[in-house]
């Protein structure tokens, strides 16, 4: 079986090619070769599938086995990933996921992916429909309390859900332990992905992500989409602004129209066979 490690900003996916690799049990492949000790070691496994509505259809599991709704980095990747292999010679494809159809523009230098711009669509804010457990219809700078502990919390889904914390330093935080806890809560019965936001300016933001299903990875595109509605939300920054990550920086707009879009790398680190 034929695999291409990539990355995106530091979070990094196995890629199989499932039109030419039949896969029959995905979740138990993504917890063996996820693993970084004794597999290729990754946050999640992507494979690219055929499609009836898109160009392609993207599957992400969790190196947990879990299958995520949606991937903002590992789009990216699966973007450089079908037009460098020649699989595509369209430069703006549509790519099927769990949470719907996404657009991507892709960047071309010397016939080689170098960035891709990608309509991720329009946030999701309905409480049952993130879902989040909560007797309004949308999850603001709400206080939650939680292990005995108080937390504002602002809801969002970008295809997946997502829990928002402002912070005044983000390095200082516990990821680990409340990002742990946070996911896990009964008011997200799908569980939730977790990040702790600390504004630096109107245009730009420091992100610490928690990843459902995997832990703290260095970037999640999904969150830095989550974490400029929520910011704009709370009237804390503009609608165009950097996001930075661990793993690097990524630039968000959220457009008039109702929908974030989302620029950054996508890098090819191996190819491999097992």
């Amino acid at each position: 079986m034929k695999f291409t490690k990539m990355q995106g900003l530091g979070n990094d996916f196995i890629i199989i090619n499932n039109i030419n690799e039949k896969i029959d049990k995905p979740s138990q492949l993504a917890i063996k070769l996820c693993d970084r000790h004794f597999g290729i070691g990754a946050d999640g496994l992507i494979l690219i599938c055929e499609s009836n509505i898109a160009d392609f259809r993207m599957r992400i599991f969790n190196a947990d086995g879990s299958e995520a709704e949606m991937c903002g980095n590992g789009i990216r990747c699966v973007g450089k990933y079908i037009f460098d292999n020649k699989m595509t010679n369209k430069k703006e494809v549509d790519i099927e996921t769990l949470g719907g159809i996404k657009k991507l523009e892709l960047i071309v230098e010397n016939d080689i992916v170098s960035n891709v711009r990608v309509d991720m669509g329009e946030p999701i804010l309905k409480s049952e429909s993130i879902p989040i457990i909560f007797n309004k219809d949308m999850v603001v700078d709400e206080e939650f309390i939680i292990d005995g502990n108080t937390y504002k919390i602002t809801a969002v889904s970008m295809g997946n859900p997502h829990a928002i914390i402002f912070v005044e330093n983000a390095d200082k935080i516990d990821v680990e332990k409340i990002g742990r806890m946070i996911e896990n809560h009964k008011l997200f019965p799908n569980r939730t992905n977790v990040e702790f936001l600390e504004v630096s300016s109107v245009n730009k933001i420091n992100v610490r992500v928690w990843e459902r299903g995997v832990g703290e990875t260095l970037a999640c595109g999904t969150a830095a989409c989550a974490s400029i509605v929520a910011s704009v939300l709370n009237n804390k920054t503009n609608r165009e602004i950097k996001v930075k990550l661990l793993g690097g920086t990524l630039n968000l707009e959220w457009m008039d129209n109702n929908h974030v879009f989302m620029s950054g790398p996508a890098v090819t680190v191996f190819e491999g066979e097992i």
